[in-house]
């Protein structure tokens, strides 16, 4: 089961569209608050805040390297959404096995 009060930041940071285009962007390699907001129609302390959720979250790390902040993707923090996520797996597995069953009575009437 999930820990909410592990898992919270985690969803808090996939909630939205434009945090799941960053972390997107980041799985490609490491970049800087410059590149991540060539990348959107906003100005930069609106992708610093959308960063900063993200930081929160645990998703992405900031490592300063001389004047620049570059933003790293910790894929490991996003494993507390997956697990919690495929607690459903076999919800679906076992709907899509009686459509499939359904599907086939009714083409063998």
């Amino acid at each position: 089961m999930l820990n909410s009060e592990m898992g919270q930041p985690v969803f808090r940071a996939l909630s939205d569209p434009t945090r799941r285009a960053i972390i997107e962007m980041l799985a490609g390699g490491d970049k800087s608050i410059g590149e991540i907001a060539g990348a959107f129609d906003m100005t930069r302390p609106a992708v610093a805040k959308h960063l900063a959720v993200l930081k929160e979250g645990g998703v992405v790390t900031v490592q300063q390297k001389g004047r620049e902040r570059i933003n790293r993707l910790e894929p490991a923090a996003l494993k507390t959404a997956a697990d919690w996520l495929s607690l459903f797996d076999r919800f679906w597995d076992d709907n899509l096995a009686r459509l499939k069953e359904a599907a086939e009575a009714k083409e063998n009437q």
